[in-house]
């Protein structure tokens, strides 16, 4: 049976939000897709506009130790061997809320080998004039504290030229260098004389980005933005909030199959295989909730 799913709109702009994995399966601002889309029925092809929680990117080896307990994820990125972007992907969703333009929806996260906590997670999405406005919370139901992240994974269309021919704005003045077979962690490098410096608009042209970055720059009410641009000069942008101190891009490369369609933007709040190293790994207390919020927008010059 087809997952349940929600069109909402206003203005110019329109969405359709789907109960699988709580994932936006399509946003458009008049006629023009502003993230790369997904068919109705079947899986979700490299995890677009999914909710990534209670971890973002990637646990190497599946396998990590909290509170003096080892736990081991299944992996689901077996020629890397790490568990790929969390429990919400394969857990039940629900609709709790729904407008003409918005849509809440909720999934439980259950305590066990995997994850010693137990989570109660709200997606809320809705449209306003100035674009999709979307918020996880995450509230920990259980007894005892729990590790925890989160990012989307909306893959930006600035246009219907290719990839290649787009410029990049992205405000970061660092990035993690990661090894080359399995990306995971090394060391922060500086993007100063390094081809991923887009602190300054700039042309992608063949460069492949997969890392994530930090070092954000931010407005004086705590916002950072990506933004991409089409040559015909219409673009998308993806601003986030002080929950996230990270962004993962990435080009789209595929070594088969449709390539480069899109500029995946995952604000998260933790770097790769935090649940190792711990870095700005939120440690969520019994009853505590933690929230992160992103809104995605159609731009034009």
């Amino acid at each position: 049976m087809p997952a349940t799913e929600h069109s909402i709109s206003f203005g110019p702009y329109s969405a359709i939000i789907t109960e699988r994995s709580g994932a936006l399966r399509e946003l458009r601002h008049g006629s023009r897709d502003l993230v790369v889309s997904f068919g109705a029925e079947g899986s979700i092809p490299d995890y677009r506009g999914v909710v990534c929680a209670p971890w973002p990117n990637r646990v190497a080896d599946g396998r990590y130790r909290h509170a003096g307990r080892t736990f081991q994820i299944a992996i689901n990125e077996p020629h890397r061997h790490t568990a790929l972007h969390g429990l919400a992907l394969d857990a039940p969703w629900s609709t709790a809320v729904r407008t003409d333009s918005s849509v809440t929806l909720n999934c439980r996260i259950d305590s066990g080998p995997a994850y010693p906590g137990r989570l109660q997670i709200m997606a809320s999405y809705e449209l306003r004039e100035d674009g999709l406005h979307c918020t996880v919370a995450a509230t920990n139901t259980g007894d005892v504290a729990a590790p925890y992240g989160v990012c989307p994974h909306p893959y930006l269309v600035a246009g219907t030229a290719p990839l290649d021919e787009w410029t990049l704005e992205l405000p970061a003045g660092e990035f993690l260098e990661v090894t080359p077979d399995r990306l995971l962690p090394l060391q922060l490098e500086s993007v100063a004389g390094h081809t991923f410096d887009f602190r300054a608009e700039r042309l992608l042209g063949s460069i492949r980005i997969d890392h994530a970055f930090t070092g954000i720059s931010r407005t004086q009410d705590g916002l950072a933005a990506v933004r991409v641009f089409d040559p015909s000069g219409s673009g998308v942008e993806l601003e986030w909030d002080q929950a996230c101190a990270w962004v993962q891009v990435h080009t789209g490369d595929k070594p088969i199959g449709p390539d480069r369609l899109g500029l995946a933007v995952e604000p998260m709040t933790c770097p790769p295989d935090a649940f190792n190293s711990g870095t700005d790994l939120v440690e969520l207390g019994p009853g505590a909730t933690h929230e992160a919020g992103w809104t995605i927008r159609a731009l034009s010059r």
